[in-house]
């Protein structure tokens, strides 16, 4: 059954299963739509739903729920905005926050909103400019042709658009997608951490489920709340099981396009330096909070996002140990090779050695996980920013060029608060980690430690020195390289050391691994195009995308699960110890809370992370549902999705109002979540 999920061959592929894809907006599968559910959208449709579907930058999605800039997402993907507004005296992560008037709503930090407004295909315009040419030549000719035409696109509204080249089907097309950019977004709602988590990590990608993973923010324009032609509109009544539902988002990133020999590389390289290096980190973070109430409130969303991606990878990993899943992917590959030249098959092979040998100096250094602190990534951005910007834009790194300069200012001048004690912690492993794995004799390891201890470099760097400051990180911005390379910041000194060894590794990553497979993974598109066209969807990127699929549960140990969890299943599932404690708010509300209300709910959606917070509407485009999780089934949707387990978990939208209602006493919000 899995292999036949995973392959079947290319007629399979051709014919998708019924709730599988992640499918682009200019490019949806109305005909089995239409077969499947008698539901054809018009072009007014997909154009509202785009219009009114919102990215957060960070990571996550969302959705205008009013004309007034509101926008529904969920809790999980507003912890940095709400870590950076709290403070020991006021914790609004664990206390929770409703603003009752427009004046009450509190700027988030660095928190951006992308609309998308256009799509055109670039395709042409890269090709041209890469043609002929292999190793660095390749990517630097690429990422130079991406900064015009992003930088063409923004112009010189950098203030209100974005613009990216995103790379589909593996590099097969290339489309440039503009975006309308908010960068003044302000917290309105969000409840209490132990409601949002409820069930903590044994819950997590599981179901039942009890939890509001819900929040509100607000968009807004010249110091006003953002006035939006297209928004959603809230259905209380939610969907009932075997209603089409769909899934407005921006999944992350899937590799069920790889090659066999990519995927062998990603289960034997990334994933497993990646889930031993979260492990740790999970360890770390928990003793950290252990020393005192304050620390564990530091450490909370750390830990929490911890948590959640050493579960996601560590899922990931034992799907690519069963062996079912690589005989499918060896036969969905040997079908295709059959019908082209196998030679870019055997490129991408050919290269797999180097792609394990670089991949955990790239961790390390590039990534920069060797070196786990925000101050050093402060430190980084701005040694990067003076070098890079004085170069012309396009022969820069692409996150530096022209047209992320907004985006990339915005978070570096971030008012959050920084630990001094807590950065020292993370640091103090990190640099541990950096020295087991790349040895002491290493000459990075030596610069950077010398003499010394891990934990006595941090100290030295963290109280030494001062980029804790916004008015140094802007002065440094300002100055640009002469003033980067004037400071004697010890942070800055530490960027500056491991900078060219970092670079280092990227250029051979890049020129003699990435240029490889992607001018493979082209050629291999092409011949997916010659035999299905765009029948097929790209893996996801980021982007925004539409998944269909209905309201239903599953079978698994020969019980049935349902689709609908009860807000009174929330309250016999407390015991009142962590993480199943409910807040006072709950427990005050017991009372008066209609328990029969439908809380969260699964659907065949097919979602990957980055959908979380996107909105789950019905064929009229009224939100039904939030969606926050999948099963612990859908671990392996980066590879493949199976359409017997794979499960979309969602709050659901008579919870949302509920809960304002009758625990928040938000009735503000409830009128604009409901206006007609």
């Amino acid at each position: 059954m899995l292999a036949a999920a995973l392959g079947g061959g290319l007629a399979s592929l051709a014919s998708a299963h019924a709730a599988e894809g992640m499918w682009t907006l200019d490019n949806l599968p109305r005909t089995a739509l239409q077969q499947q559910y008698g539901f054809a959208p018009d072009q007014a449709w997909v154009d509202h739903a785009m219009q009114a579907s919102v990215r957060l930058a960070g990571g996550c999605s969302g959705s205008f729920v009013s004309p007034d800039g509101l926008v529904l997402t969920n809790a999980h993907c507003v912890v940095g905005c709400v870590q950076g507004l709290s403070s020991a005296q006021r914790d609004l992560q664990n206390d929770g926050f409703v603003a009752r008037t427009r004046g009450e709503e509190l700027q988030c930090p660095a928190e951006e909103l992308n609309v998308l407004r256009e799509i055109t295909d670039v395709t042409g315009r890269i090709a041209g400019a890469t043609d002929g040419r292999s190793g660095q030549a390749f990517i630097e000719a690429r990422n130079a042709e991406k900064g015009r035409i992003e930088s063409e696109c923004v112009g010189d509204a950098a203030a209100t658009t974005r613009c990216d080249v995103v790379e589909l089907y593996n590099g097969g097309r290339q489309h440039l997608y503009r975006y309308h950019r908010y960068s003044d977004v302000r917290m309105v709602f969000t409840p209490e951490y132990d409601i949002g988590f409820f069930g903590g990590d044994p819950d997590n990608f599981n179901f039942p489920r009890y939890n509001l993973d819900a929040a509100l923010l607000r968009a807004y324009e010249n110091g006003e709340p953002a006035q939006v032609a297209n928004h959603f509109r809230l259905e209380p009544a939610g969907a009932e099981p075997g209603e089409l539902v769909m899934v407005t988002g921006h999944p992350g990133r899937t590799q069920r396009q790889l090659t066999v020999a990519q995927l062998e590389t990603v289960r034997d390289a990334t994933l497993i330096n990646t889930l031993l290096w979260l492990a740790e980190r999970r360890a770390m973070l928990g003793e950290y909070g252990r020393r005192d109430p304050e620390a564990a409130r530091q450490a909370q969303s750390d830990l929490t996002f911890t948590d959640n991606s050493y579960k996601v990878v560590r899922g990931q990993l034992q799907a690519l140990l069963d062996p079912a899943v690589f005989a499918g992917k060896r036969e969905e590959q040997a079908r295709l090779r059959a019908r082209a030249d196998a030679a870019p098959w055997d490129a991408v092979a050919a290269v797999q050695p180097l792609a394990r040998e670089l991949a955990v100096p790239y961790m390390l250094l590039e990534q920069g996980r060797g070196f786990d602190s925000r101050l050093f990534s402060i430190a980084r951005t701005l040694l990067r920013a003076g070098d890079e910007r004085a170069k012309p834009s396009d022969a820069r790194l692409p996150e530096y060029q022209d047209a992320g300069q907004g985006r990339l200012r915005q978070t570096l001048m971030s008012s959050a608060p920084l630990y001094p004690e807590f950065e020292i912690a993370k640091l103090t492993w990190s640099l541990t980690k950096l020295r087991e794995l790349l040895g002491t004799d290493d000459p990075v390891v030596g610069q950077v430690l010398g003499a010394r201890s891990p934990a006595q470099v941090a100290k030295a760097l963290v109280e030494g020195t001062r980029l804790a400051d916004v008015a140094e990180r802007e002065r440094l911005w300002a100055g640009g390289a002469a003033a980067v390379s004037a400071s004697d910041d010890p942070l800055l000194r530490l960027a500056r050391a491991i900078d060219a060894p970092a670079r280092a590794v990227r250029a051979r990553q890049e020129s003699e691994v990435a240029a490889v497979e992607s001018r493979a993974a082209q050629q291999i598109a092409k011949a997916r195009f010659d035999t299905l066209g765009t029948t097929v969807y790209p893996d996801a990127t980021f982007t925004l995308r539409l998944s269909y699929g209905d309201v239903a549960g599953w079978q698994e140990g020969g019980r049935e699960i349902p689709p609908f969890t009860e807000i009174g299943g929330l309250y016999a599932r407390a015991t009142g110890a962590k993480p199943y404690a409910l807040t006072p708010r709950w427990l005050e509300a017991e009372g008066t809370v209609d328990k029969t209300t439908r809380f969260n709910f699964v659907s065949t959606n097919d979602i990957i992370g980055g959908n979380s917070g996107s909105p789950v509407i019905n064929r009229d485009a009224r939100v039904v549902g939030l969606a926050f999780d999948g099963n612990i089934h859908s671990l392996g949707g980066n590879f493949w999705y199976d359409p017997r387990l794979n499960r979309t978990v969602s709050v659901h939208s008579a919870a949302i109002v509920e809960a304002l209602k009758s625990v928040y006493a938000a009735d503000t919000l409830v009128e604009e979540l409901l206006a007609e």
